[in-house]
Parts: structure tokens; sequence; C-alpha cells
């Protein structure tokens, strides 16, 4: 597929994502590509539209910024099928395909020249007696955790009769993408970013035999989180919080029926793109 509509999505926050805001203008000029930008951004070269109405014009999202701008932009595209590149202003800049400095590549998008990777999302949701309060997708992953640095909260995670009890600082849900993130400094494994699996992975955990575990795609998990001492438990989805878990609140955690469409220009396998990110300096 050639796209000839392209949405342009920046977080201008991020040092060096104006110019290159700028200049990806002017490609896709010369490309005789439509670029779009939102209507609260300047920008020479594009044209402009409520943020909304980018995404539904466009053929293809392309992301200015870190992994956090892929994130959050990447959900509503996901919901709306259409892929999503990332072009990197962050400092980790895993799930960007595009360097700043080789924003000429994006003329691949003309040519047919890339492939697409389907990333996995989960389904988060949180439910108070009886009442959902809380629904959101993860890329990454959702993470319950206390408020208090190192206040240690029970948590049970319930897969249809079963149950496995965990005593630590909090939890993390992760999905294949999210297993480099948080998940992995927790002590979770590297899982291939187009398999399909969910991790747990404890955070802390004041037990000697609690390890990560590894879940099929069809796995549908509850949890219930609680304090003995009567301090906060949150909820977290991508890095962003919720307001604190009540008593009686059951999260549900399961494969979402969608999926993230990530588009590749380079020919970087995960393994050399993990090597160069993780590279000890």
């Amino acid at each position: 597929m050639i796209f000839l509509k392209i949405g342009v999505l920046p977080n201008l926050d991020k040092r060096g994502a104006a110019a290159a805001v700028e200049k990806m203008g002017k490609i896709f000029k010369n490309l005789g590509v439509e670029a779009y930008l939102p209507d609260n951004i300047c920008g020479t070269d594009y044209k402009h539209l409520p943020e909304r109405e980018v995404f539904e014009v466009a053929d293809i999202i392309v992301t200015v910024g870190g992994d956090g701008t892929i994130m959050r932009y990447g959900k509503q595209a996901a919901k709306l099928n259409k892929p999503v590149l990332g072009v990197n202003a962050g400092r980790m800049g895993f799930l960007a395909d595009v360097e700043p400095h080789d924003l000429e590549s994006l003329s691949k998008l003309t040519s047919g020249d890339y492939t697409i990777e389907n990333r996995m999302l989960l389904n988060v949701s949180m439910v108070e007696n009886g009442e959902e309060k809380y629904s959101q997708v993860a890329v990454n992953d959702m993470v319950i955790t206390s408020g208090f640095i190192s206040r240690i909260i029970d948590i049970k995670a319930y897969f249809g009769d079963d149950c496995i009890s965990y005593r630590a600082d909090g939890l993390i849900v992760a999905t294949p993408t999210g297993s480099t993130a948080y998940s992995l400094s927790a002590g979770g494994p590297i899982i291939d970013p187009l398999s399909e699996n969910i991790c747990i992975t404890p955070i802390c955990s004041h037990s000697l035999s609690a390890r990560p575990i590894m879940l099929n795609k069809n796995a549908k998990v509850k949890f219930n989180a609680y304090s003995l001492k009567h301090s906060d438990v949150y909820l977290s989805v991508d890095g962003r919080r919720t307001p604190a878990i009540k008593p009686n609140t059951d999260i549900f955690v399961s494969k979402a029926d969608y999926c993230l469409k990530l588009i590749r220009l380079s020919n970087k396998s995960f393994y050399k793109i993990l090597s160069e990110k993780f590279k000890e300096k």
C-alpha cells in the first residue's frame, strides 16, 4: 500500500521535534503527499485539521517524540486500524523506527518499501462493586503498585478457579512490546514483540519463589489488591495512573481485539535494535 495522506502528531516538548516537523513537511510536499497537522500546531507545508479529523482523514499516523508519544497516539490509531510510524525525538525511542538524521527515508512510505508489525495490546478494566469505573488499552503494561516507596501490598491473581498470591511492592502485567520496558527492569524476560503472550512480573517480591509467569494470548486474569497497612494502592496503564484502587475492586486483563500496527522502514531486526538500545556505555 502507498500512503498519500499522512497525519503528523508531534510532542513539541521533545527537543528537536519542531525542527523535524518542519523538515518532514518539505519532504512530504516534494513527494506529492498530503500532510496534516492538528490545527493547534503551526507548520508550513501542512494542512490543518482538528486532531480527531487528522485521525479520520490520514492513511497513516506519523508521531514525532518518544515511545510515550507513540503509545498515546498509537492507541487511537489502532482503534481505527491505522498504522503508525514513529520518528524518534526522545531518549530511548525503542518503538520509533526513524531517527531525525534519517528523515529522507520517509520516501519509502510512497514506494511501499516498508513492513508492518502487528503488536498485541491488552484490555484493562477496573470494576468496583460490579460497576466498571475505568477501561483502557495498554501498549506496554498495566501496573499495580503502592503509593509509597517500598510499601508491600498483597495482590491475588485469579486464573479461573485458581489463584496465585503475591506480597510485593507491586505487579506488572506486560505485553511482548512492554517486556523491554518496566517489566525488564523488574527482572522479567525479554519477549519477541511479534509473539502473543501476557507476562506477569512481580516487583520486589517478598518471596524466594516468586518468578515471572508467561501466559498464552487467550488468558483472562482477574486481580485484587490491598494493603494491610491501609496505604493507597494504584493502577497505572502505560505510565498513566488512575485514582486509587478502592476495596471490593476487581481488575481484569485480557488480550485486546485489535492490535497496534507499527511501520518499519529499516531492515534492522528486533535483536539488532535490542543490542543497540541497551548497549553498555
